[in-house]
């Protein structure tokens, strides 16, 4: 009724042929004896010629972003734009109709000449996310997506696994945010949890006797918005596999994600399998962080012992961690200056020291006096080279030496383009010292297993136990998190028992898991990858916003359909809530 054809699909073959195009009017160009129109649909851009006076009367009423429908016949260009596949015809139109009237007024511009979307206030852009998603890099992204979704499971199919949804409404669960908790009408004073991952679930699944599983999964977690991670909801590819170890899960995605990333992206270099694997404890003391980006050269090393005597007092008994920038030497005393005015302000280091190596293999600059030959050598320094330092307590240097290396590599533009440099980082710590509540707590995952067994758990110190956790790290983002699951109900129990949960807490809180390992478990591991960031890695964007469709602010807000709003008091006494705001 609307159109035969798209706007994206007509040729120099279609010349001579009547066809019926409908679309967005993106551009009127009027010359005044006739009108040029490009029509625009998500398949491309056609271009419309009007020459008939009533029709152009139609089109004074029809302003740009407008929806018409467009009848005409195919006709070749005498100047052809070689620049879009239609650039070789364009159609002369006989019969317009206007099936939706756009404002003469946008909030901002979408597709034109003007439009510089990167400069309009987000919030704007979230407000009318209808008319941002017109824009093509980020409708294109929003397809991206769906190829993307689309590979995963074809993928998966060839691997042999079954796509198993799990439950939206289910309980409370420790997975280190905080829950989304839904109150039940039926049952007053309890609630239900959105999950903040299938975890529980696909376990449940193993011991259910299913060899393995996978489900493109929304997770919900409510916790501050980061840059990389959407606020409130975002979707993994989760799966789940009966008697497997960590290799096997390797395995899976060594083969599943190159592919996604082959099929998806713009011809950019793809780490090969097997990725290089990362020890935890390797990673941050050579990057600075358990998420390195392989793709920045420089190496944090450890100085500590070559200063234990040193005369400078920023550096006494400190840990000293250095970064050498080969060829870093020829900047200015500003750069260096810059580089410390980060650290200071944006870190909060209590300094960056720094020198560099003269063309005549000489000290200078920056604490250069207090550094001798001996140094030079065992940083391995040449000339051209410069030299930054970082002082403080361990942990700290560490965190901030990391950082410190991220801006450098920018800085120097030392980052390799065009290219997905993967990793594993394993051997997670099982456990972790929180300083504010002065207890033990979990360092990533509850139910990983600890390497050792329940042998370890109750021999070892609980900060040196290592557990079979590992995470897939691609440039400098975490891209996938598993473990091989705790699947024994003592260790289980030993397990969050070091984390302060007594037996009757876990059969409370875990009931389904604990029961369930009573009744013959195989062992099971599995990993999710984020489904977010593996599309925002391959549009190459660093705004997860601009991959989901409709996307809550950076504070958690959904500006365009005003959520979270107050609800009615009808509506809170049907679910037994009462409003406790706090005083303004």
């Amino acid at each position: 009724m609307y159109r035969d054809h798209n706007c994206g699909e007509l040729n120099i073959t279609n010349v001579g042929k009547k066809v019926q195009l409908a679309g967005w009017i993106q551009r009127i160009r009027n010359l005044g004896s006739m009108e040029f129109i490009d029509l625009r649909d998500q398949f491309g851009i056609t271009q419309i010629v009007v020459a008939d006076e009533k029709l152009k009367e139609i089109m004074e009423s029809a302003p740009e972003e407008s929806v018409i429908s467009v009848t005409g016949e195919c006709v070749e260009r005498s100047n052809k734009n070689d620049k879009i596949p239609t650039g070789e015809i364009e159609v002369n139109a006989e019969k317009i109709e206007i099936l939706g009237k756009c404002k003469s007024t946008l909030p901002f511009e979408i597709n034109s000449e003007k439009a510089d979307i990167e400069n309009v206030r987000e919030d704007l852009r979230l407000q009318y996310r209808y008319l941002d998603l017109r824009n093509k890099r980020i409708h294109d992204s929003i397809l991206l997506r769906s190829n993307i979704i689309k590979t995963i499971r074809n993928e998966m199919d060839k691997l042999g696994f079954p796509e198993i949804q799990t439950p939206i409404m289910a309980n409370s669960s420790p997975e280190g945010a905080r829950d989304y908790l839904v109150p039940s009408r039926l049952h007053p004073g309890e609630f239900y949890a959105l999950p903040q991952a299938p975890q529980q679930f696909k376990q449940l699944l193993m011991v259910s006797g299913f060899d393995k599983y996978f489900q493109i999964a929304p997770c919900f977690r409510d916790e501050d918005p980061r840059a990389d991670r959407a606020p409130c909801e975002f979707y993994q590819m989760d799966f789940e596999m009966a008697f497997a170890t960590q290799e096997d899960v390797f395995k899976v995605i060594e083969k599943v994600i190159p592919k996604v990333f082959a099929e998806n992206s713009t011809g950019w270099d793809i780490s090969k399998a097997p990725f290089v694997r990362i020890p935890y404890k390797e990673a941050m003391e050579k990057y600075g962080i358990d998420k390195p980006d392989l793709r920045n050269p420089l190496i944090i090393k450890d100085g500590t012992g070559m200063f234990k005597n040193t005369e400078f007092n920023a550096f006494k008994d400190k840990t000293i961690k250095y970064i050498v920038v080969p060829k870093g030497g020829d900047k200015g005393r500003k750069f260096f200056d810059q580089m410390n005015d980060f650290a200071v302000e944006e870190l909060g280091a209590k300094g960056l020291a720094w020198a560099k190596v003269n063309e005549n293999n000489e000290l200078e600059g920056g604490i250069s006096k207090f550094l001798n030959d001996d140094m030079k050598i065992e940083m391995g320094a040449k000339p051209g080279d410069s030299i930054f330092f970082i002082a403080d307590e361990f942990a700290k240097a560490q965190k901030l030496a990391g950082q410190v290396r991220i801006e450098l590599g920018k800085r120097y533009e030392l980052i390799e383009k065009n290219t997905y440099k993967f990793c594993w980082i394993v051997d997670f710590p099982m456990y972790e010292y929180n300083e504010d509540e002065e207890k033990i707590d979990f360092n990533h995952n509850p139910f990983s297993m600890p390497q050792g067994g329940l042998e370890a758990l109750e021999t070892q110190d609980p900060l040196d136990i290592v557990a079979y956790q590992y995470d897939l790290v691609c440039n400098g983002y975490e891209m996938a998190s598993g473990a091989v699951r705790n699947h024994d109900p003592k260790t289980m129990v030993k397990a969050f028992e070091i984390a302060g949960y007594k037996e009757e807490d876990v059969k409370n809180r875990f009931g389904a898991l604990y029961t369930a390992f009573q009744y013959g478990t195989p062992p099971h591991a599995g990993a999710a990858p984020g489904l977010d960031r593996m599309v925002m890695l391959l549009a190459d964007t660093d705004n997860i916003r601009e991959v989901i469709a409709f996307p809550k602010n950076k504070k958690a807000r959904d500006v365009m359909m005003n959520s979270p709003c107050e609800v009615t008091k009808e509506q809170l006494k049907d679910v037994h809530i009462k409003i406790d705001k706090p005083k303004e």
